[in-house]
């Protein structure tokens, strides 16, 4: 199952571009043998300063067809790592193609893209700054891969 991070922004040279570099690699490493993998990072920038609406109209243009959509959102549901990994795991055994992420923009994600998603996912009650939401996501892929390779990585 390809996995896709639809992201509204340019994550510049840094060190979260470091991080995600290198969560996204390990990930690839760990679940090629998994059917997961790889990792394509989809950046969308909404030059003409079109809200919420246009950052939609965009990362709808690189969601992949028929892909299983998870929403980064505040209002989404907490989940455990070891429930996150079995999550992409249920997707993967039902013979899912594509896994699309997406985090939107400052504002978030616009609700005529928000009604259609398949999950929302959230990484607690905080804001985070949707440029760390991706080196988060990044490190819950490559634990996902790791707990369902049964590596000692994910310690409970």
């Amino acid at each position: 199952m390809r996995v896709h991070i639809c992201a509204v922004g340019r994550l510049r040279a840094g060190p979260e571009r470091q991080l995600l570099d290198d969560y996204l690699s390990r990930f690839d490493k760990t679940g090629r043998a998994l059917g997961l993998g790889p990792v394509a990072v989809h950046e969308v920038e909404d030059k003409k300063g079109g809200g919420m609406a246009a950052e939609a109209t965009l990362l709808s243009g690189v969601i992949p067809k028929g892909a299983v959509i998870c929403a980064l959102d505040e209002r989404g549901k907490l989940m455990s790592s070891p429930d996150f990994a079995n999550m992409m795991a249920g997707w993967r055994d039902e013979g899912r193609g594509d896994l699309a992420f997406v985090i939107g923009g400052a504002d978030g994600i616009d609700p005529s893209l928000r009604s259609r998603v398949d999950a929302k996912l959230s990484f607690g009650k905080m804001v985070w700054p949707h440029m760390l939401a991706r080196v988060m996501l990044s490190e819950q892929l490559y634990r996902a891969a790791s707990i369902l390779a049964g590596s000692p990585y994910h310690r409970v």
